[in-house]
């Protein structure tokens, strides 16, 4: 057991001073100011231009017009340093979030409303510049098309007859001489097109560059190679992600070629049958004799999956998070990180056809013990003639030679079909070729079987992610349950401030090379790792030393009993030290699924200690059939007051910890291949903590060490609570 110190300890490092003083009321009620309404009806307002914003104000002294209204539009033009700020972000991000507006805005000096306002007619300006770019190549080749057109008819009119000399007929041409002249037309259709998309980009027919020749989907791919130091790697090696410099203009062309190649094999891939699919395993054999592109070096597995399910979303919003910065939050607990480095083309029409991006990204498992899979990749969206969109990715290490890249994507993505009723039909296919020698072996089973990061995993997280979404837009809540929160604005800020905290903690417990774990001991897999950060300067962490532990264990308990047993408030005191055996109440609750499970909920932990003030707790569960978390932080009292009130949610400091639970492998318990694996658990346990509150402060020893022992207690606690419920339920 962990004495009294280590408690004051815990208490002093989870908590700032003055958090929770007893004087502090808990008030469930709705509050609404008049800076909380203006939030609400930001999107109402309209800018002039890209550099100019417009403000209402009543005019005074001489200014007075009785006979105008008493308030009058004022534009105020930014200045050259504002603007060349923004144009400079905007060329990293063009579509910035709520936190990254409101930072820039600090920073010069300017509303976050204006910085919006900026950022939307910059959108729209260069996706006109784009538009009367591609009219430009149209009407040209129209005008090309007309003369080629005039040439053929004055050839046809002067062709004579081979046998008697005179005019000849069409009718008199042979079946295969029309079937070659139809054939020239449409191959010649197809390079005008490809050499139209390339030259928008480099200003010159892609006829122009000899060495681009058709040729089949070969990346490009480095022989790796044993790697043999690369399990002390996996912890803060080389970042890929961050080294990574956009395409040179020579580039550009190929990444076109491999995208529309790309796109052909992805929709062939998504909806063919036997013998290339059977029971979604892609036969490798026929893959082979249909695509004969070769699975590359030695030492790489080929990984295929297809996944399909009906979505509560509509196609045209879907398609936008996909092509826009909120896949990454969407897909949090698979996208550990994620960037675009170079938009190529915003699209046509005002919507995503035609759109291509150059992108990087790295993929996880939420596991310390499992190397994440980093990508060089371009994205291609294409509306298709029975409308239908696709997103598909490739990968573009022939760009990028590294010997250091242990995975690339083949044609991979989803097709989206429009259902009635703003439902939307996917399918989803994932296709890569990855080393995975350093994957931790109780972790082999689960990645093997193509759960860790295939199809069904991507498609369980944009269903229950959907859901979510449906239920943060809900008006109509029943007010029979007193913790039911029913006003909307508290119920879309308290939904967002969750999302934060599992965006944290999703991007924090995996093994990113932007993170340097180190190992506190050498025992076995449930080795605890540690790391530690400085938080400065930013409004949704507590200022100071944090420190960052995490552990992977196998439990043979199915996953299901332990993520029911995590999130239930009634037996948190069994395995939550800070609690100190006090009773939790659940004080507020929003459910976002179909599934019991998936909610976010507001604890209230009434310590035995009389001495310790009472705390509160904001925690979402959500479970599908490839996982389960329960994340969840200490918040002040206070703040979330404000936040049930429909306040900014931005300015909580949060610091997550919880739980990520997999199945061992696809068993009855993982929803997948039958008798394959135990039915066991892997559980991930990770701990943020600050430490000392001054951020220049130096870690000590003894913080580790107590840290260490927090987190192996609270392990050997539920090890001890789910394997005896597990032991009398059989």
């Amino acid at each position: 057991m962990i004495n009294n110190r280590m408690h004051t300890f815990i208490h002093f490092c989870f908590f700032l001073p003055n958090t929770f003083e007893s004087h502090h009321m808990f008030d469930m009620t709705r509050r609404s100011s008049e800076s909380d309404l203006g939030k609400l009806k930001e999107d109402d307002y309209e800018t002039k231009s890209g550099t100019e914003t417009m403000e209402m104000e009543a005019p005074s002294g001489d200014d007075q017009d009785p006979s105008q209204h008493p308030k009058r539009k004022r534009y105020h033009r930014h200045t050259q340093r504002q603007i060349q700020e923004m144009e400079a972000f905007f060329k990293e991000c063009p579509h910035p979030d709520d936190k990254q507006r409101k930072e820039l805005s600090r920073e010069l000096g300017l509303e976050p409303l204006q910085v919006k306002f900026w950022f939307q007619n910059k959108r729209t300006q260069m996706k006109a510049q784009h538009e009367r770019h591609e009219n430009q190549i149209l009407k040209a080749e129209n005008q090309k098309l007309r003369a080629e057109n005039n040439r053929y008819k004055e050839a046809l009119g002067n062709a004579t007859c081979p046998n008697c000399g005179g005019p000849a007929a069409l009718g008199e041409m042979s079946f295969d001489e029309q079937h070659l002249r139809i054939e020239n037309a449409r191959l010649r259709e197809e390079i005008d097109r490809i050499s139209g998309i390339a030259a928008k980009y480099v200003g010159k027919p892609l006829s122009s560059f000899p060495h681009l020749t058709p040729r089949s989907l070969d990346l490009g791919f480095t022989n790796l190679g044993t790697q043999s130091g690369f399990v002390g790697e996996m912890y803060g090696g080389c970042d890929l992600i961050r080294s990574i410099s956009g395409p040179s203009e020579a580039d550009k062309p190929m990444i076109v070629e491999l995208a529309v190649a790309a796109m052909e094999e992805f929709l062939r891939m998504a909806q063919a049958g036997d013998p290339l699919w059977t029971d979604q395993v892609l036969n490798e054999d026929e893959y082979l004799r249909t695509f004969p592109r070769g699975i590359g070096p030695l030492g790489l597995r080929s990984e295929a999956s297809r996944e399909s399910t009906v979505v509560i979303m509509n196609h045209v919003n879907l398609v936008e998070i996909l092509m826009d910065n909120q896949w990454s939050s969407v897909f949090c607990g698979i996208v550990s990180r994620a960037m675009t480095i170079e938009v190529l083309s915003t699209g046509v029409a005002g919507n995503y056809n035609g759109a291509l991006q150059v992108m990087t990204a790295e993929f996880q498992v939420p596991s310390p013990l499992v190397p994440t899979r980093e990508n060089y990749f371009v994205r291609y969206c294409k509306q298709h003639s029975d409308g239908t969109w696709a997103v598909v990715d490739v990968s573009l290490d022939n760009l990028r030679p590294s010997p250091t890249s242990k995975c690339r994507r083949r044609p991979s993505g989803c097709l989206i079909q429009e259902l009635p009723n703003g439902y939307s039909k996917v399918i989803w296919v994932e296709h890569v070729e990855v080393d995975d020698r350093s994957v931790h072996n109780i972790y082999k089973p689960l990645v093997n079987s193509g759960l860790a990061f295939g199809a069904k995993r991507w498609v369980a997280t944009l269903d229950r992610q959907c859901e979510r979404l449906a239920s943060s837009m809900a008006n109509n809540i029943p007010a029979g349950d007193l913790c039911v929160i029913t006003s909307p604005e508290g119920r879309k800020s308290m939904l967002k401030l969750a999302e934060r905290m599992v965006t944290s903690f999703c991007t924090g417990v995996g093994a990113s090379t932007a993170h340097a774990w180190t190992t506190l001991s050498a025992t076995g897999s449930d080795d605890v790792r540690v790391m530690t950060r400085k938080s400065m300067d930013d409004p949704g962490r507590p200022p100071g030393i944090v420190l960052s532990a995490a552990t992977s264990f196998w439990i043979p308990v199915p996953p299901r009993r332990i993520f029911d047993f995590l999130r239930d408030e009634n037996s948190r005191s069994e395995w939550d030290i800070l609690s100190n055996g006090g009773l939790v109440q659940e004080m507020a609750h929003i459910a976002n699924g179909r599934d019991p499970g998936n909610c976010v909920s507001l604890l209230r932990v009434n310590s035995a200690n009389s001495s310790q003030s009472n705390m509160l707790v904001l925690q979402e569960s959500c479970t599908d059939s490839t996982g389960s978390y329960v994340i969840y932080a200490p918040v002040d009292i206070v703040a979330m007051n404000m936040v049930l009130s429909g306040g900014d949610p931005d300015y909580v400091a949060l610091l997550p910890s919880g739980f990520a639970i997999l199945p061992d492998g696809p068993g009855l318990n993982g929803g997948g291949i039958l008798e394959v694996g135990s039915g066991g658990s892997l559980l991930t346990v990770a701990f943020q903590i600050l430490v000392d509150s001054v951020p220049t402060a130096k870690l000590s020893l003894g913080s580790v060490a107590t840290v260490n022992s927090l987190i192996k207690c609270t392990v050997e606690r539920i090890k001890a609570a789910v394997m005896t419920d597990n032991a009398s339920c059989r």
